[in-house]
């Protein structure tokens, strides 16, 4: 990667100015994503995709799996980031189906802070940190307090248990471009994003680029996807288009654990963060919702949402 981004012939330009509607079929959604896929994976030296078992980063995975099958390309790992505070059920549910899909993972932590907490919500003192970690708070968030939360969504967690724990395993594998399951319509400050997009400046991270296939999807056309192509490509015995209406409504005697789909979704969880700061948007699964007129992220601890952008430029997703 000496000569990165050199070797590289991608648009950085692509998808600038654009939004959902201008892919006004779920096809037309499908296709975009498929082509650019198909470039990340053929362009890049040492792709990896992001997953955090969430329904949008499991959209990208199977796109990329769809890609590299088709076209006889290689699978790339998977980097899943464990910021000690998810679910258990999206621990299981990553492991399983990382084993059905022979998905090698790699699990990006910051054992550096993890070991100094033993609940969420204890205060971690800035100078028990490692060297990095403490270049990272003082310097770089300039935060002024002499102790931090443990907690994932709040300004200063979010940056060490993720972005750090991301952007050191960028480096530790040589990572040049990272596929990634954002999407324009989920926050705004992803609204703006192209679908290769650079982040080249080694004062803040590994030199890499974002590679990003479903920008164009709405959370509807996320769900669409799963009940039309993805849950009935990954298990054979699922009916194409049928859209399950409560937690038990699964054909042909199939259970969760056969499904792609966290049963934190059936629960009724639209976006999935921490386990104590995310908390489900209603009582029916979460694509029976009221999707164009509710908030995704309203279930998310909303420091973190507030300061996206800032986060963003410091290596966040």
């Amino acid at each position: 990667m000496s000569d990165f981004p050199d070797y590289l012939d991608v648009d950085y330009t692509a998808g600038e100015n654009e939004q959902p509607e201008d892919y006004p079929a779920l096809e037309d959604k499908i296709e975009k994503a498929i082509e650019v896929t198909r470039i990340g994976l053929e362009e890049y030296e040492t792709p990896a995709v992001m997953w955090t078992g969430g329904k949008d980063s499991t959209l990208a995975l199977y796109f990329v799996a769809q890609v590299a099958e088709e076209y006889d390309l290689d699978l790339p790992p998977a980097v899943f980031i464990d910021h000690f505070q998810h679910f258990d059920e999206l621990m299981k549910f990553v492991e399983h189906w990382a084993d059905e899909w022979d998905l090698e993972v790699i699990y990006a932590r910051n054992d550096d802070v993890g070991a100094l907490a033993d609940e969420p919500g204890e205060e971690i003192a800035v100078s028990d940190l490692n060297e990095q970690n403490q270049h990272h708070v003082n310097n770089i968030l300039e935060y002024e307090e002499d102790t931090f939360p443990f907690l994932l969504d709040t300004y200063v967690g979010n940056h060490l248990l993720k972005t750090v724990a991301l952007n050191n395993t960028l480096e530790a594998h040589n990572i040049d471009g990272i596929i990634s399951g954002i999407r324009w319509d989920e926050q705004e400050a992803r609204a703006d994003e192209t679908f290769f997009s650079p982040r080249h400046d080694p004062d803040i991270y590994p030199p890499h680029d974002r590679i990003q296939p479903i920008l164009q999807f709405e959370e509807r056309a996320v769900w669409d996807a799963f009940w039309n192509f993805v849950v009935p490509d990954t298990v054979p015995d699922y009916p194409a288009g049928h859209v399950p209406q409560d937690y038990d409504d699964l054909p042909n005697n199939l259970t969760h654990a056969d499904i792609p789909v966290s049963p934190k979704y059936f629960e009724g969880f639209r976006s999935l963060g921490s386990e104590v700061s995310t908390n489900k948007a209603d009582s029916e699964p979460a694509w029976l919702q009221n999707l164009e007129e509710t908030t995704e992220r309203a279930g998310r601890a909303q420091d973190k949402e507030d300061l996206m952008a800032r986060l963003r430029d410091l290596g966040y997703m």
